[in-house]
């Protein structure tokens, strides 16, 4: 992969799910699962996750299998797995 690409995973990048509770990252960007993830991630875009935004994980509800409470800019959602699988993010 191009490094340079928005996309492209860095070499310290995790994705969401994996961040830790009250972490504050940077998201570098999302990938495409499927060929309707453009859809989802125009979606995710729409909503404030972009590339150079904070984001930060308040609460789980299961760890790894349910959703978790996300904070993004001044906003805060919730996402599924699937969801935050796909952002990128590294440690701000």
């Amino acid at each position: 992969m191009n490094p340079t690409h928005p996309t492209a995973p860095s070499s310290s990048s995790i994705t969401l799910d994996t961040l830790p509770v009250h972490v504050v990252a940077t998201i570098q960007g999302i990938r495409t699962a499927t060929k309707d993830g453009a859809a989802l991630k125009r979606r995710l875009m729409e909503l404030g996750f972009v590339p150079g935004e904070r984001v930060e994980v308040l609460r789980r509800v299961l760890v790894g299998h349910g959703p978790m409470a996300v904070r993004v800019g001044t906003s805060t959602f919730a996402m599924r797995p699937l969801e935050s699988s796909l952002i990128e993010v590294v440690h701000a």
